[in-house]
């Protein structure tokens, strides 16, 4: 598991606690929103809407934040925004690679935000593609250890495509194809066991290994990206080990 999903599970946690609260709200109503655009207002019939309020259910987003981003996603309810989709390419400090998906409605004030936060910390865009060709598209379903064992979640979850279990301390994350994402957390509610998340993610194939001062400047660079409303996931394909990223939750 890279060092960087393991820093983005602490953070997630502490998101809750923190001013960035808001910021997470809004990214998530925003994922339903075009979800509910792209498949529907129904989420036994769109999966990917389906996984986008349970994702906001576990954050705690108010139910009534969730039913109006669903209609104003489907166009019963007018407010809606037409977001675009955009993929910024870059590199963080010690040739760390860098993904960030955006969805916005200006594509001007986000490519703007992105190339700020990757100027200011160190780190510097990258033409499309030159980046891009160091992950791969993977399912990703977060499996919180309370009540379940690995060994459940393997049997459940084998046969519908699951690649790996992995133990990332509080929870398991299992790897699928894209493709799989939905057999795979279709399998695990057929089991009876609960689901934090389930989401496409881009997977790095490589990963660079980093000290404490790397992680440093890399996790600076990630939150500074992350700050903008436009910004929805930052991906980057370093590791580091448990001490590290302890020492860097320390100075948080």
């Amino acid at each position: 598991m890279s060092g960087h999903s393991k820093w983005a599970t602490t953070k997630d946690k502490k998101a809750l606690v923190d001013a960035k609260r808001g910021k997470l709200f809004a990214k998530l109503i925003k994922n339903i929103e075009v979800a509910a655009r792209t498949g529907g207002p129904d989420p036994a019939g769109n999966p990917t809407l389906y996984d986008a309020i349970q994702k906001a259910r576990k954050s705690s987003v108010p139910a009534d934040n969730i039913d109006r981003a669903v209609k104003r996603g489907s166009g019963a309810e007018a407010g809606g925004a037409e977001y675009q989709s955009i993929l910024y390419e870059g590199y963080a400090p010690g040739g760390v690679a860098v993904l960030v998906e955006c969805l916005t409605d200006n594509r001007n004030r986000a490519a703007s935000d992105v190339r700020v936060a990757f100027t200011r910390n160190g780190g510097a865009m990258a033409d499309p593609g030159s980046v891009a060709y160091l992950f791969s598209r993977k399912g990703v379903v977060v499996v919180p250890k309370q009540g379940t064992t690995e060994d459940d979640v393997m049997l459940a979850v084998l046969d519908a495509g699951a690649e790996e279990i992995t133990d990332s301390g509080e929870a398991f994350e299992v790897l699928t194809e894209a493709t799989d994402l939905v057999p795979v957390r279709q399998a695990l509610q057929d089991a009876g066991i609960e689901y934090d998340s389930a989401d496409v993610v881009f997977y790095p194939a490589t990963e660079i290994e980093v000290d404490v001062d790397g992680a440093r400047k890399v996790v600076r660079l990630v939150d500074a990206l992350e700050d903008s409303d436009d910004v929805q996931n930052v991906y980057a394909n370093f590791t580091a080990s448990d001490a590290v990223l302890a020492q860097l939750e320390d100075e948080d």
